[in-house]
């Protein structure tokens, strides 16, 4: 491809990241351009993954066949010229920053998960839901440990992490783990905000043994997500003691991301801490009041994160200024 090829392929990506990365985002913004250029890629192409395998307009089997397509696809990419922007940037991107497709294979293999029939560590359970109409049987997907959930979150989200320190840069090999545990803190912290609807779609990510630690059983919670649809959730105590074991597991990981950043390129330091922040403070939020992820949707304000994407600037520029 020629670099102007490639410039437009960056572009496209760009916009994706713009319209579509929210938190993610406001950190590319304060790398140097080839830096941002990249997480754009790697966004477009993980904002891709996720689109194909939650489009609940497609059957599970044709979003099956829809992945398996697109991913055959992206792997001839990787020694053919393409077509595809997304996949001419992602390729440029792995040249200049190291980003084995190992990593990229692991990212793809966790958009898949929620696609298969069955998971490790995942429990099939019915309950019987009392309608209007009469019963109707209602089938969810749940972890059983924390150790089950762990590997969902390290497919999902510790190798996001893996990828991005490549394209931030480091030199100490802790690096590694660090990034593993920010990424297990992230998507705990999308698990909690998104615990109503991801039930509401069958899929239940709050582990079956912290449940039974708790004494909440899957009826409970089934029944306080559809309670919060009508933004008047029934919280017990029991409950509110689930949330709060999560919300402290979640709280240790993020001390991963204080240790990870001074590891990080100096000119890379202020985007890691800017989404950090942002994540962290998501998680904050969730503390304050538990009950809120059964009401609402809960995010830090774009005001907040403008704030903390302005703070990140300055950190960026007076980092690169010594450089």
């Amino acid at each position: 491809m020629s670099v102007v090829d490639t410039a437009a392929a960056y572009a496209f990506c760009r916009e994706v990241a713009k319209r579509e990365a929210k938190n993610f985002y406001y950190a590319f913004r304060v790398l140097p351009q080839a830096k941002s250029d990249a997480m754009c890629a790697v966004y477009a192409f993980m904002r891709k993954a996720d689109d194909l395998a939650d489009d609940e307009s497609l059957s599970i089997e044709a979003r099956r066949s829809a992945m398996a397509a697109w991913t055959d696809t992206w792997r001839r990419s990787r020694t053919e010229d393409s077509e595809d922007l997304v996949f001419v940037a992602l390729k440029d991107a792995q040249q200049r920053f190291g980003i084995s497709d190992t990593l990229l294979e692991q990212l793809v293999a966790g958009t898949t998960m929620d696609l298969e029939d069955t998971l490790p560590g995942v429990a099939e359970v019915s309950l019987t839901a009392a309608m209007e109409q009469g019963e109707r049987v209602e089938n969810f997907q749940v972890y059983e440990t924390f150790e089950g959930l762990y590997r969902y979150c390290y497919l999902v989200a510790s190798v996001v992490g893996l990828v991005c320190i490549r394209i931030f840069g480091y030199t100490d090999p802790r690096a590694e783990k660090l990034a593993e545990y920010t990424g297990i803190a992230f998507q705990l912290t999308n698990i909690l905000r998104d615990v109503m609807e991801d039930a509401e779609r069958g899929r239940v990510y709050l582990p079956l043994d912290d449940m039974a630690s708790a004494n909440v059983t899957l009826e409970d919670l089934t029944v306080a997500a559809k309670s919060g649809a009508s933004k008047s959730p029934a919280l017990s105590p029991a409950i509110l003691k689930l949330l709060d074991t999560e919300i402290n597991r979640a709280q240790e990981y993020y001390k991963a991301s204080d240790e990870l950043i001074p590891l990080l390129d100096a000119d890379s330091r202020a985007a890691m801490r800017v989404l950090a922040t942002i994540y962290h403070e998501l998680l904050d939020r969730i503390a304050k009041d538990p009950s809120a992820v059964f009401r609402t949707r809960v995010s830090v304000p774009t005001s907040r994160k403008l704030f903390i994407l302005a703070r990140g600037v300055v950190s960026s520029f007076i980092a690169r200024g010594r450089a």
